[in-house]
């Protein structure tokens, strides 16, 4: 097993526990206080893995982190970008978060300052560290404070390292650890009584609440005003002991407080008709309220209907749906959306597993799943939608199930004689344009009840997942057509020639349809003879490719006849102008000749060629370039004969290779010759990758085509 340990089926994190040393607590402890920061957030990176995950929180209650528990490094959030970077990330204001990060801005939308950090041991990349501070602050953390962060980083990467390097799993098997505020000074029994007179002696009651939200203290005279007998109220939630309080209105002020350190105050109705004002105080250890008789005039917030049932918060299920609506709107295909609910919902509901599923052909079939083995899944996959089981009912029906134990759902359900070893499920619809297009089931390993408020939030969660699931069908079915235009265009297979080494990639840009005008080819012209092509149509959809598949036969028919360069490009040149279809398109073209070990190249409008000598000396084929084809009919290119000995490499690429918004293009081409100078020329694939790997962000189709001729 892993040091860090595996993530079981169920979608659990490893079986062992977190590592309880008194180093990893006290590392992060310091770096918390000595940054003057008021909490953090500690990320583990799995050796090779593609996501962070959230190992221990401090300062903040771990639910208002649990929608970032996991962190694609993809994803557009403070402590990805660190951690990919390698770089200190810095979010000074609220208004800067919302410019940058509008995802997490949207569901925290409070004044705080925040800093993300890599966690490192020398050369190795560990996890990330998230810090957060009250209120806005400069555009730059101080002197101190990044000093602080960076110690912390270092001290908080040796306790991993040394933590793995004794076989200790990382990853937590259930939800992060949460580190309790470090202690202040003791008080002696008179200072707590002193203290308690003098509370009790204020006008109305005060109350005291833990990092966590729970009510540690309370007077006599709040759980008056309170309606409630004091031993119900300590150890307990206020909006959970008090429904009338389980209103998004009343967490969102707690967050609010929790996050941005500063009192708050809002006026609520307990029911039937006596309002209170409610002022908050926070700090390290907790909030301290002040509840006083009030008036609707006062901020008033409406209350809700109390619940019929137990059952989770209201509130905190509501801010799962704002951020699950913000996180789908990123999500691109099938797989993308199944992944992201999963890991969104799963912590956040406390469900173990998940199964999405839709119907085709007559058949239900399983999209995706997490917590469930897949020998198990596979037993529904391809059932036909008659069938008596419960996500083909949901999915024809469009109605919610409900099921607090397995009796129930054989109740309803006979036929279901396998156990999957969890306690209770939720089969809802996913419902787009009116129509259900799916179901998605969560499992419960403990016994759960759904009551109807809980219900509605999580059939709105659903449709929420319905919608992103139909754009993501929608996008996967253009994906595919894209993807099979594009390989009908460019070659199925490079020709074998003798005496030649070729390796060729395509890349489609990140935006569109993934689909572009990029094309290479390959062409024998004798026995030691070749031709080699690259190009770059405008543009990224239907008829850039449909161009390119036009510019790519023109190219190979002239280059099939022995024509030199500048007639190839000439050639298809006066094609495209006399096409006069209102786009023009970049091309190389060299002439190969093996015998003579001589070539030679011309370009329209196209980034010269690279030659790494066989030494491993890189230059830059200065050919002056032509006009771009379709422009005007009547254009030569000029040519450039140069020596192509055996053991080179001969580099054609695109734009996309070495272009991106502010970077200088001669100091990209540099950077780029500069890899293919320390890449062994033994394996043109493996170069081939570390180019397209090192590109930058792909706003725009690459391809390559890497040549070298032997002996």
């Amino acid at each position: 097993m892993s040091v860090y340990g595996r993530r079981s089926a169920a979608g659990n994190r490893g079986a062992a526990a977190v590592p309880r040393g008194r180093l990893m607590d006290a590392a992060m402890n310091a770096v918390v206080r000595e940054s003057g920061a008021f909490a953090g957030l500690l990320y583990v990176l799995p050796p090779g893995g593609n996501a962070l995950w959230l190992v221990t929180v401090t300062g903040v209650p771990y639910e208002f982190a649990a929608p970032w528990s996991r962190v694609a490094l993809t994803d557009p959030i403070p402590v990805a970008d660190a951690v990919r970077e390698r770089n200190l990330v810095w979010i000074a204001t609220q208004e800067e978060m919302a410019r940058r990060y509008p995802r997490p801005a949207l569901v925290l939308p409070y004044e705080f300052a925040l800093s993300a950090a890599p966690v490192t041991s020398g050369p190795e990349l560990h996890g990330g560290l998230v810090l957060l501070w009250h209120g806005n602050r400069e555009a730059q953390p101080s002197a101190h404070e990044r000093d602080a962060v960076v110690r912390g980083c270092r001290r908080l990467g040796g306790a991993l390292r040394r933590a793995a390097d004794r076989g200790e799993p990382l990853l937590p098997p259930g939800r992060p650890r949460t580190l309790p505020p470090s202690a202040g000074r003791d008080h002696s029994r008179a200072e707590a009584a002193a203290a308690a007179a003098f509370v009790d002696r204020l006008p109305g009651g005060c109350c005291a609440l833990d990092v966590n939200g729970r009510i540690t203290y309370v007077t006599p005279a709040a759980a008056a005003l309170l309606g409630a007998d004091e031993a119900g109220l300590l150890g307990a939630l206020p909006w959970e002991a008090l429904p009338w309080m389980d209103v998004p209105q009343v967490e969102d002020r707690y967050r609010a407080a929790m996050i941005s350190r500063r009192p708050q105050a809002f006026t609520v109705l307990r029911p039937p008709d006596t309002w209170l004002a409610f002022e908050l105080y926070p700090d390290l250890s907790g909030v301290s309220v002040r509840v006083m008789p009030g008036h609707p005039a006062e901020d008033p917030l409406v209350a809700l209907p109390e619940p019929t049932a137990a059952g989770p918060s209201r509130a905190p299920l509501l801010y799962q749906l704002m951020h699950l609506a913000a996180n789908l709107t990123e999500t691109a295909g099938v797989h993308d959306v199944v992944e992201r609910t999963a890991d969104q919902l799963l912590p956040a509901l406390g469900a173990q597993a998940m199964v999405v599923m839709t119907g085709e052909d007559g058949r239900l079939r399983v999209l995706g799943h997490q917590g469930y083995r897949d020998a198990l899944v596979e037993r529904y996959d391809a059932m036909p939608l008659s069938a008596a089981v419960p996500g083909s009912r949901v999915l024809t029906t469009g109605v919610p199930d409900f099921f607090t134990t397995f009796a129930d759902l054989r109740r309803v359900y006979p036929a279901m004689v396998h156990e999957d070893g969890m306690a209770s499920w939720a089969f809802l619809p996913l419902i787009a344009s009116g129509r259900p297009i799916g179901s998605l089931m969560l499992a419960y390993a403990r016994p759960h009840t759904f009551p109807p408020g809980e219900r509605a939030v999580l059939t709105s969660l659903a449709g929420l997942v319905g919608q992103a699931l139909d754009r993501a069908r929608l996008y996967d079915a253009k994906d595919r057509l894209a993807h099979r235009l594009q390989t009908s265009l460019l070659p199925r297979a490079l020709p074998r020639i003798p005496g030649l080494r070729v390796a060729a990639r395509y890349l489609p840009a990140a935006r569109g349809l993934g689909i572009g005008g990029d094309f290479y080819d390959l062409v024998r012209l004798g026995g030691r003879t070749a031709g080699a092509a690259i190009g770059d149509v405008q543009g990224h959809d239907v008829d850039a490719a449909a161009l390119m598949g036009q510019v790519r036969t023109a190219v190979h028919a002239h280059a099939a006849a022995g024509a030199s360069p500048n007639d190839v490009l000439a050639g298809t040149n006066r094609l495209l102008t006399d096409l006069d279809l209102g786009r023009f398109t970049s091309c190389a073209y060299v002439h190969l000749d093996l015998a003579t070990h001589q070539a030679c190249v011309a370009v329209a409008g196209h980034p010269p060629p690279l030659l790494r000598h066989p030494g491993g000396r890189t230059e830059l084929l200065r050919v002056r370039p032509g006009l771009l084809l379709g422009v005007e009919p009547d254009t030569r290119y000029p040519e450039l004969q140069f020596r192509l000995p055996p053991g080179c490499v001969l580099a054609l690429f695109t734009d996309g290779l070495v272009e991106a918004p502010g970077v200088d293009i001669e100091d990209a081409m540099e950077a780029l010759a500069g890899l293919l100078e320390h890449e062994s020329p033994d394996d043109l694939d493996a170069m081939a990758d570390c180019l397209v790997q090192h590109a930058p962000a792909p706003g725009d189709d690459i391809a390559l085509l890497l040549i070298s001729p032997g002996g």
